[in-house]
């Protein structure tokens, strides 16, 4: 079957980089947010919203899905896409971050890891092979490697972990059957260079689809984080996507794309939805449960088109929220998705344009 993922590089403004990434499901135009449906649902918000605020890519999760309602009955359904009803590209994590923050409950060796679900404590037992063969079954655009997340810091057992997760891309790899689906390799090493510098190295050397970059943004400095991509961004194959796990503030989108990246994801927007807080196109946040937005007549934001924005006043949604009605979390979602996903297609036209310096310094004027 002829591979079906093109990714064309089309300009770039120093490490910068715009592209268009074709998937079965439509071409992705890089930069690119993708907000999380963890459960084959973006919390609080339809696929309709998603698709009118501006989503293109989607992602959700291999080990929730795996646990409820389970691979096999989504396959039974026609896949994810037609099982959640969204039509564009999908993305699947390979299960590994989450049963790795199991902690006490899963136990790990050579071959995989056995842990107990977070719902009911029964035993289940993920390997590579296991991984990509529910993520085929979910059906996917993109899919992921099974590695080991560990704690940035533990150097020793950071190479022993490496290692592993080596071996385990090699088993991905083999296990791989459909054709359709891009596997993507993950590079780890923590906050090590020479760690990062070898993990690329090895990831870039099996010529994947795409490389993702993961084990940042857990609970390392920004400086670090920044550093580390630094290391591994030159090494991987300039005519691949490159994906950074798991960031999503307006400043790590910011300085993700200034070193190379291409496509993010986070929960951080539609969590901060539920918690009554408003995402600025500055990086700034409004806690709209707050007593002084009770006669407040502006939207969140005056320059924002989104639905939220183009319709409704902050004094509205604070009553939303004081008043416990569920809408609160749709509308502040939508908003905080938008605020991404349009931050991300407006650094694409600017380093298309070969301005995406200066269009940083007008979101956020120290963004670097």
């Amino acid at each position: 079957m002829t591979q079906p993922f093109q990714f064309t590089l089309e300009a770039t403004d120093g490490m910068a980089r715009a592209g268009r990434l074709a998937t079965p499901h439509g071409v992705l135009e890089t930069p690119v947010f993708a907000p999380v449906g963890t459960a084959a649902t973006v919390k609080a918000v339809t696929p309709a919203q998603l698709a009118e605020l501006g989503a293109t890519l989607v992602l959700s999760n291999t080990y929730h899905l795996y646990l409820r309602p389970g691979d096999e009955l989504v396959k039974e359904m026609g896949g994810l896409h037609q099982f959640m009803q969204w039509p564009n590209p999908m993305l699947t994590d390979s299960g590994g971050f989450q049963v790795f923050s199991l902690g006490d409950t899963r136990t790990i060796d050579d071959d995989g890891v056995t842990f107990k679900s977070h719902i009911d404590g029964s035993t289940h037992r993920f390997t590579p092979e296991r991984s990509i063969q529910i993520q085929e079954n979910l059906g996917a655009d993109i899919i992921m490697a099974f590695d080991e997340c560990p704690p940035p810091y533990e150097r020793e057992y950071m190479e022993v972990s490496l290692a592993r997760t080596h071996a385990w891309l090699a088993r991905c790899v083999a296990a791989q059957t459909r054709a359709d689906q891009a596997l993507f390799g993950i590079v780890q090493g923590g906050v090590f260079p020479d760690l990062r510098a070898q993990s690329a190295e090895h990831v870039a050397g099996l010529n994947l689809p795409g490389n993702a970059i993961g084990g940042l943004s857990v609970g390392e400095k920004k400086e670090e984080m920044n550093a580390m991509l630094e290391v591994v961004t030159p090494i991987l194959p300039a005519d691949k996507p490159r994906y950074l796990m798991g960031v999503g503030t307006v400043p790590d989108l910011l300085n993700g794309v200034a070193r190379g990246v291409d496509i993010f994801d986070c929960v951080l927007p539609t969590r901060m939805g539920r918690n009554h807080a408003a995402l600025l196109r500055n990086g700034g946040r409004l806690n709209l449960k707050n007593a002084p937005f009770a006669r407040d007549e502006q939207p969140i934001d005056a320059a924002c088109e989104c639905y939220t924005c183009q319709t409704f006043t902050r004094a509205y949604l604070r009553h939303l929220i004081v008043a416990g009605e569920m809408l609160s979390a749709t509308l502040l979602s939508i908003h905080n998705l938008h605020t991404l996903v349009q931050l991300a297609k407006d650094m694409r036209v600017a380093i298309l344009a070969g301005q995406f310096e200066a269009f940083c310094r007008s979101v956020v004027p120290d963004w670097s």
